[in-house]
């Protein structure tokens, strides 16, 4: 009995699992049969493949068709099977040859006149085959320049099916009746956003520098006017550029969840997730009730996490970032299944003081309206942050003093970039990238501080304005600010101003 093998991979969040695809043409009325636990997309895989064949000049074989997909245990979803399995069956009805597709990974959705289409996932599908030893992928064009940022594979990019017949017979590849699409240009670049157009709250710009260099997150609090959007929007800037690994895996979470930027197959940058106030629990953190998409966490991972307003966040949301904050990572279980996308950012916050959000004495709330507005920001969720700043309106006379004062951000990443080396050199060994990263219990026992720092935070402890928790916390902060002063270890006014950042202090 004629039976043909080719491979796929199927995704279940951001992780690859290799699948084998197998078409068996047996007796019985012409039908198709998919088995395996496909999903509804790929249910409509049968007709959508049979139509591409056929105008693709080729004949669909006339007898019952069994498509399986192992293992069946795994739920299959989506389109990108369509090219495995038109391959698998011609395969087996012999009008390919099938040694040719045997080990061969296909990864593209067919149109009905037979043209590839790009899908969502290549590249963490293309990392988790070549992890299992396949070397060969068969991609649909757009998708190749992702592909190939695998490593170590061969990557084959086809327009069509007769392309990919032509390929497989070894025949020459001619385009015939199919014109090609102009490739994706990436989008014109805008100005970018700059530190230095931020004038009038040298503090702040001090607070975002810290936070930058030592992964802290930061809560801002100020009347709408003082700075808070435009100080969120332009911390990527300073933030160092991604490792191989760390763009390698952003890349993979945007390529599942379709928002790649056109034309740029590796996400270099950090990125910069601002969802707004309205935002579900589901939309923050993923889910979905078939297919599992990741949150507004996981865009934001290895980049920047911005909820401006933050008090208007419903509270289960806000109180849903606790996880990812602690583990790095999302674990959204479903009745399917749990899937797992990760989540590693670095949280800034921006507050009005009240809800009229009027500056001073202008201000109409009471004090209990006021104190229930912020404590919409539960203490495990501030308990979190390291860095909390109080904004003030700026006057005119301070705007035009602080301008020949506001560095450009080039100039701010440079410091920020030395200051992420020497936590590096300090870290070397461990898991830990950064200074906020670092366990407490871990802080105090292997990065001991001098007599002075522990002098200001005892005095603080004395007098119970912290607890041993916030303590690590601004031990965290003060290591950041030596590693910015050159300082081999923290002093008595690292400690200060940490612990000045820490309670939430003026600008």
């Amino acid at each position: 009995m004629p039976i043909a093998r080719t491979r796929s991979v199927a995704l279940v969040g951001v992780e690859g699992h290799p699948v084998e695809v197998e078409a068996h043409l047996g007796t019985g009325p012409a039908a198709v049969t998919l088995v395996g636990l496909p999903d509804t997309a790929l249910r409509e895989a049968r007709d959508r493949i049979r139509a591409a064949v056929a105008n693709s000049g080729e004949s669909w074989p006339d007898c019952g068709i069994t498509v399986s997909l192992s293992p069946a245990s795994l739920p299959k979803r989506g389109s990108g099977f369509d090219l495995a399995i038109a391959a698998a069956v011609l395969g087996a009805d012999g009008a390919v040859p099938a040694e040719g597709v045997h080990d061969s990974v296909f990864l593209a959705e067919l149109g009905l006149d037979g043209r590839t289409r790009p899908v969502g996932g290549v590249l963490p599908a293309v990392l988790a085959a070549a992890r299992a030893g396949l070397r060969t992928f068969v991609v649909a064009r757009e998708n190749a320049a992702e592909a190939r940022l695998v490593p170590d594979v061969e990557v084959v990019s086809v327009g069509s099916l007769p392309e990919l017949f032509a390929r497989l017979r070894g025949r020459p590849v001619e385009e015939v009746g199919y014109e090609e699409d102009p490739p994706e240009e990436p989008d014109p670049p805008g100005r970018r956003p700059d530190l230095a157009d931020v004038a009038g709250q040298p503090m702040a710009r001090r607070a975002l520098e810290i936070a930058a260099a030592g992964g802290h997150h930061l809560l801002l609090v100020g009347p709408p006017g003082t700075g808070k959007s435009l100080l969120a929007e332009r911390l990527p800037t300073i933030l160092p550029e991604l490792r191989t690994e760390d763009a390698v895996e952003v890349t993979a979470v945007h390529s599942v969840a379709g928002t790649l930027p056109r034309g740029e197959p590796l996400i270099t940058r950090p990125p910069y997730s601002a969802p707004h106030h309205s935002a579900t629990r589901a939309a923050m953190v993923g889910g979905g009730s078939s297919v599992i998409r990741p949150g507004c966490v996981s865009h934001a991972h290895r980049g920047v996490l911005f909820l401006d307003e933050a008090p208007e966040f419903q509270r289960g949301v806000l109180d849903a970032l606790r996880q990812p904050l602690e583990t790095g990572e999302v674990l959204v279980s479903r009745a399917a299944g749990a899937v797992r996308f990760p989540a590693r950012f670095q949280l800034m916050m921006a507050a009005n003081p009240c809800p009229c959000a009027r500056p001073g004495p202008a201000c109409i709330c009471p004090a209990a309206v006021r104190r229930r507005y912020l404590g919409t920001l539960s203490g495990p969720l501030l308990d979190r942050v390291d860095l909390k700043l109080e904004l003030q309106p700026v006057t005119r006379a301070e705007l035009l003093a602080d301008r020949a004062f506001a560095e450009d951000s080039a100039t701010v990443a440079i410091r920020v970039a030395e200051a992420r080396e020497r936590a590096a050199h300090r870290f070397k060994g461990t898991p830990w990238r950064a200074n906020a990263e670092v366990p407490g219990a871990e802080l105090r026992r292997t990065f001991p501080v001098d007599d002075a720092a522990r002098g200001v935070l005892a005095g603080a402890m004395e007098r119970g304005e912290v607890s041993a928790r916030g303590v690590d916390r601004t031990l965290r902060v003060a290591w950041t600010l030596a590693d910015l002063d050159g300082s081999p270890v923290p002093g008595g006014d690292h400690a200060a101003l940490a612990y000045a950042l820490w309670s939430g202090g003026h600008a």
